[in-house]
């Protein structure tokens, strides 16, 4: 089921806080396509998501939804690149435990190395599979 609030869509797969409740992850992509792909993929295994197109929108989202469990986002976007957006979660207390990941159509380890010292969980180079979010999401969201 999804649901468009406040120009994000919403797609549930289960719900509520608490032991127990299925995992609400906040896919940031500009791209409509890998955005819908994403999110796609998350819902298949079994993740509440909520998928906006920025960066500035996750955090307004972030500032009025606290029960999000992870944020996997696209490093370049306009306005706020995914880089920026980890750094603000990080930098927040209020949001800093958040684990973020990191998604790239481009390789490149420098950027790797600099988001996951900045306190990526991980970086997945796009086309990002099932097999990639199964992967990173049992090791963070255990």
């Amino acid at each position: 089921m999804a649901s468009v609030v406040g120009g994000a869509v919403v797609a549930a797969a289960g719900g509520g806080v608490g032991v127990g409740a299925t995992p609400h992850v906040l896919a940031v992509d500009d791209s409509s396509v890998d955005r819908a792909i994403i999110a796609a993929i998350l819902r298949s295994s079994r993740f509440r998501v909520t998928a906006v197109e920025s960066g500035k929108r996750a955090l307004e989202l972030l500032g009025k939804e606290p029960d999000v469990s992870m944020i996997i986002t696209d490093y370049w976007m306009p306005e706020m690149t995914g880089y920026e957006l980890l750094k603000k979660v990080k930098e927040s207390s209020n949001l800093k435990q958040i684990p973020v990941v990191i998604m790239s159509s481009e390789n490149v380890q420098t950027r790797i190395s600099r988001c996951l010292e900045e306190g990526a969980e991980d970086f997945l180079v796009k086309p990002v599979r099932a097999s990639d979010v199964s992967r990173v999401f049992s090791r963070v969201l255990r």
